[in-house]
């Protein structure tokens, strides 16, 4: 069978570039591409058994870490690998958390492109050559604990809900309660949270154990 892989790029010289990469690496593999978020998803969603998407970071179509966040609820089957020219500790770290199966930088040779998603494709997650995480600040992640641990068991299940990129008519749905009642819940989680976006809620919920917290909350 092909190695089914999906470009989400919309730079028309890169994609080619790594097109080649692909092909020199896996000679059976059949590439499909997208300009935008909203393409891949019409994409995944028309056609099944993709092994692979690369994605770029910066896409017309989305803000931050949203397109990442978004492909991974949504096919979570899928592995992804974000391709980037972005390259601050940072940044990479915060893309890891969110679950993808690696990280690499645009500026890779092709060489190493292609041993990069051999890598993948053999279940190890790649990160750039030298990368080192950020030293990990024990009082943020007490802080953030804190903060999670101020919601309500209903407003952790809500969380929990936007970790897998549910609509407020989903959640209200599986609740069995009003939409309006979840976007009061929704509201209560940013401002617990310190956050602005349904989006920094769902990456500040990585930071830590929350599956743990879930169970807990179930339990209630």
């Amino acid at each position: 069978m092909p190695t089914n892989i999906l470009i989400v790029d919309d730079h028309p010289l890169f994609v080619e570039a790594l097109e080649l990469v692909i092909q020199n690496a896996f000679s059976d593999a059949a590439i499909s591409k997208a300009v935008s978020i909203e393409t891949a998803r019409a994409v995944l969603d028309e056609e099944s058994g993709f092994d692979l998407v690369l994605l770029d970071l910066s896409m017309p179509d989305t803000r931050g870490l949203e397109g990442v966040i978004e492909l991974r609820t949504r096919y979570p089957k899928v592995p992804i690998v974000v391709v980037s020219a972005l390259e601050d500790a940072r940044i990479i770290h915060e893309v890891l958390q969110c679950g993808v199966a690696g990280f690499i930088s645009k500026s890779t040779r092709g060489g190493d492109l292609a041993r990069a998603l051999q890598d993948v494709m053999d279940g190890s997650v790649v990160v750039p050559k030298g990368y080192q995480p950020p030293a990990a600040a024990g009082s943020d992640a007490s802080e953030l604990a804190t903060r999670i641990a101020t919601l309500t068991p209903q407003q952790v299940r809500v969380l929990h809900m936007l970790r897998q990129g549910l609509l407020n008519k989903q959640i209200a749905y599986d609740l069995g309660v009003g939409e309006t009642t979840v976007k009061a819940h929704v509201s209560e989680i940013l401002r617990k949270l310190k956050v602005s976006s349904r989006t920094q809620a769902v990456i500040e919920a990585s930071k830590i154990d929350f599956d743990s917290i879930l169970g807990s909350a179930r339990d209630e």
